[in-house]
């Protein structure tokens, strides 16, 4: 078995203050990732969860929010309207 090397990670609300950009928005676009591309789901009290990010899956959402910059058209598609 090998062991775990990812020895912290980032929150939602954190790597939204480092990149500048809406939280909420920001987990609109990072649905589209998995744990293979570094985000982990952390559980707490009560099954409160939050979204979390080692580094290469802050690289991974860095490059997600440059592709739908480039076309906010795609995230329309996955959002569900009110």
């Amino acid at each position: 078995m090998q062991p775990n090397k990812v020895h912290h990670v980032h929150t939602i609300t954190r790597v939204a203050q480092l990149l500048g950009e809406d939280q909420d928005w920001l987990c609109d676009v990072a649905t589209e990732m998995n744990q293979e591309d570094g985000l982990i789901w952390v559980y707490g009290p009560d099954d409160d969860t939050v979204m979390a990010f080692t580094d290469f899956g802050i690289e991974t959402l860095t490059h997600l929010v440059q592709v739908y910059k480039a076309n906010p058209e795609l995230l329309k598609r996955w959002t569900v309207p009110e």
